[in-house]
């Protein structure tokens, strides 16, 4: 997600960030009950106060929501409409959730390198990968292109559980009061424990192919008898998402055979 910074910052230890007033930083990391986040700048990446930026608003970030809240709040939707979530099953990730009318289903964002990506084209923020996909579509067994829900009740994340500024409020009294707008706030110390490595997560789950998948499709994973395919995406039922000889595309499930660690 994108952020401007409400005020200029120093780091003080070597993978703390440093910004300008008014710089755009993009959030790449956030942690529960943390007054931290890890964002990038111009290439450069570390840990920055949270009460010094705030997400730019975007009436789709939904934030800490669950997969099942997110469903029942797309559910019946026009087709296409969407929120982004945080990942439940890889902490500090993404998951677009997209109704298909009488269904919804959830695509996992691929994230290195400060690239993020769902299928093969990758952009530089999450913001321009929704922007593609409002003209492009997001789906591969019929046309989908993601579009704002009509005026109605947002979908909220957990107070308890979003120490970042919400992306619905519109004013950076998200962060902190007017009354201290133009006065440098106070951060807490950080944790010297922290680190930017990831969390250690389980290896990727990964399958078997079992015989030669070579559809005209090139969204489609291209395979044959015997390839290992790792997994990336595994929640629909139409379709899985994997990686197989340097490229990613989606493949019916029934043609593998799950491998588990």
């Amino acid at each position: 997600m994108e952020a401007v910074a409400l005020f200029s910052f120093s780091a003080s230890e070597a993978d703390e960030l440093s910004f300008q007033k008014g710089d755009i930083v993009k959030v790449t990391e956030m942690e529960e009950d943390s007054y931290w986040v890890i964002a990038e700048i111009q290439g450069r990446r570390g840990f920055v106060p949270v009460n010094y930026i705030s997400l730019l608003p975007h009436p789709w970030f939904a934030g800490a929501v669950s997969r099942l809240e997110a469903e029942q709040h797309l559910r019946w939707q026009v087709t296409g409409v969407f929120l982004v979530r945080q990942s439940e099953s890889a902490p500090g990730e993404f998951s677009f959730s997209v109704s298909y009318g009488d269904r919804v289903e959830h695509f996992r964002v691929l994230e290195g390198g400060g690239q993020y990506c769902i299928w093969d084209k990758a952009f530089c923020s999450l913001n321009r990968l929704v922007d593609f996909y409002r003209t492009h579509s997001i789906a591969v067994e019929k046309v989908v292109c993601l579009r704002d829900a009509p005026s109605s009740p947002r979908v909220q994340s957990h107070p308890a559980r979003n120490p970042y500024p919400s992306p619905h409020r519109h004013s950076s009294q998200e962060s902190i009061s007017s009354a201290h707008l133009h006065s440098r706030p106070c951060y807490p110390e950080r944790d010297s424990s922290l680190n930017l490595q990831k969390p250690f997560l389980e290896m990727p789950r990964l399958a078997n192919a079992l015989c030669d998948y070579t559809p005209d499709q090139t969204t489609h994973l291209h395979f044959l008898r015997g390839d290992v395919i790792e997994l990336l995406d595994c929640s629909s039922s139409l379709g899985w998402r994997g990686r197989c000889r340097g490229r990613v595309g989606i493949f019916p499930p029934k043609f593998v055979h799950p491998l588990y660690h």
